[in-house]
């Protein structure tokens, strides 16, 4: 298909509306575990502040997608940095205080933000035809690209910006981001919702969510996020158990995020060309691979290695999953069914982001890989089954 210049236009402004979002998040990844280390009176809550960013983006994720039913993209585009400038403005108090659970509330508000602006690759995937459709995807997830040099450097650069508070100037530092994050979605021309869209018939959310290819798109999406969060979580806390620095941190999480975006450039083309269900297999077998690299030593070559299998895999199987899912819905289920993946995806996040301090403190780095080695047996094991399903009856979109 032709490719208009207005299509290009906002798909490039998602992308970068993506980037300055996943900047903060692998800003806040960086250094959320530590700065929590130092306010939690108990190491066990170290990466509570992280589940609240994460619990904020759950809670989130719903209402955010019938809002933009209802008033459409760009002003729920807008909405969502504002209350990321005031968690990062209470995150910085609360440092400077150091208050623990101050901190933890404005974690939550910055998760907010990321509530919305996860569905900056849904609004893609809305303005593209079928065929342009996991391109625009992937080139607005590519927008994590930015986020790999720009998040980690930024918590280095400015952590001690605020002399005497390690990490507030780091924060700081996230007020220009979002602030730049509303200009640029002012900037999109998306049209509103349509009326078939927003009263058309529909059916209920259990009737999509028993069709296979939405319950084998949400899982593989879910187990991909849960795995990559949990395991990429504790890696600031396996690599301090270890000695390692936390400039060295920062170039595995540097590593880590450049991987997990890079591959969007092209990962729209190799699902249209060898199918949706194959890239994911893919994606499993590479998070495989991660928990092998992670089992087999603790240097920071190791760190970087399992991390990047990590991301890739991610990759792979997320974006699979986003594209898969979208033949699951007319246009007007598409809010609550869009709301429902994000719910039960970045329910498991928040879960996944909790547990991972305690599973640490607990089991330690070689065990947490190995526990999660039945999820993705599970994640692959479906792929292969609907896979198998639809070259007999194969799944007609909606």
């Amino acid at each position: 298909m032709a490719i208009s210049g207005a299509l290009r236009r906002n798909v490039f402004i998602l992308s970068s509306c993506q980037a300055l979002m996943l900047s903060g998040s692998s800003l806040i990844i960086t250094t959320s575990a530590l700065t929590g280390l130092a306010l939690a009176e108990n190491r066990l809550w170290a990466t509570l502040p992280l589940s609240c960013m994460y619990v904020g983006t759950l809670l989130t994720t719903f209402p955010a997608s019938m809002l933009m039913k209802h008033i459409g993209r760009r002003p729920a585009f807008m909405m969502g940095p504002f209350a990321g400038l005031v968690g990062a403005t209470i995150a910085i108090y609360a440092i400077t205080e150091r208050d623990f659970w101050l901190f933890c509330i404005g974690s939550f508000l910055i998760g907010v933000l990321n509530g919305v602006g996860h569905y900056y690759r849904f609004a893609a995937a809305d303005i593209s035809g079928n065929e342009y459709r996991s391109r625009a995807i992937s080139l607005v997830l590519a927008g994590g690209v930015v986020a790999a040099f720009v998040g980690p450097n930024l918590a280095a650069f400015n952590r001690d910006l605020i002399v005497g508070f390690p990490f507030a100037g780091s924060y700081a530092s996230l007020l220009l981001v979002y602030l730049l994050s509303i200009l640029l979605a002012s900037l999109l021309r998306i049209p509103p919702p349509t009326e078939v869209e927003r009263v058309g018939s529909q059916r209920s959310l259990a009737k999509i969510a028993r069709q296979p290819v939405f319950f084998v798109s949400v899982i593989g999406a879910l187990i991909a996020y849960g795995v990559m969060n949990l395991v990429m979580t504790s890696t600031p806390l396996a690599m301090a158990g270890c000695g390692h620095s936390f400039s060295d941190t920062a170039l595995v999480i540097e590593w880590h995020v450049l991987a997990m975006f890079l591959p969007s450039f092209f990962t729209g083309h190799l699902i249209n060309r060898f199918g949706v269900l194959r890239i994911m297999g893919i994606g499993a077998m590479l998070l495989f691979g991660s928990v092998a690299a992670n089992l087999s030593g603790v240097s920071v070559a190791h760190f970087i290695a399992g991390l990047v299998l990590l991301a890739l895999g991610w990759n792979f199987l997320f974006v699979g999953g986003t594209t898969l899912v979208i033949e699951s819905y007319s246009p007007a289920e598409k809010a609550k069914t869009q709301g429902l993946n994000d719910f039960l995806i970045f329910g498991t996040v928040a879960l996944t982001a909790g547990m991972s301090g305690v599973l640490h403190e607990i089991v330690g780095w070689q065990m947490l890989n190995l526990l999660v080695l039945p999820f993705l047996l599970t994640a692959l094991a479906l792929i292969v089954w609907l896979n198998r399903r639809r070259k007999f009856e194969p799944v007609v979109g909606t």
